[in-house]
């Protein structure tokens, strides 16, 4: 469910002081663990370090972004590939032949 637009989007206080004191020259990240913190314009350009529960993951504010929450750009889970046989000889084939 969404948030009500009388109380307005959630941005944590947190990170969006430190957005305002930041140089724009400044290339380091911004660490964050507020994945429910709505991106808003002032963002845009910013690297972020946002934690999934287990490492931070790096995420590059866009415009496109804008209105998304930070914890929907770094993925909780991890996908490593589909098992079975017909993965296991699409692997040998771009190998090449043996």
């Amino acid at each position: 469910m969404s948030r009500s637009i009388k109380k307005g989007p959630y941005v944590d206080s947190n990170i969006l002081k430190k957005v305002k004191n930041k140089d724009s020259k400044d290339k380091t990240a911004i660490k964050t663990w507020a994945r429910d913190c709505t991106i808003i314009p002032e963002m845009i350009g910013y690297k972020f370090e946002v934690h999934n529960g287990k490492e931070f993951i790096e995420v590059s504010v866009s415009e496109e972004m804008v209105g998304h929450k930070l914890g929907e750009f770094s993925y909780t889970r991890k996908f490593n590939k589909h098992g079975g046989k017909i993965q296991k000889d699409i692997e040998q084939s771009a190998k090449g032949p043996a």
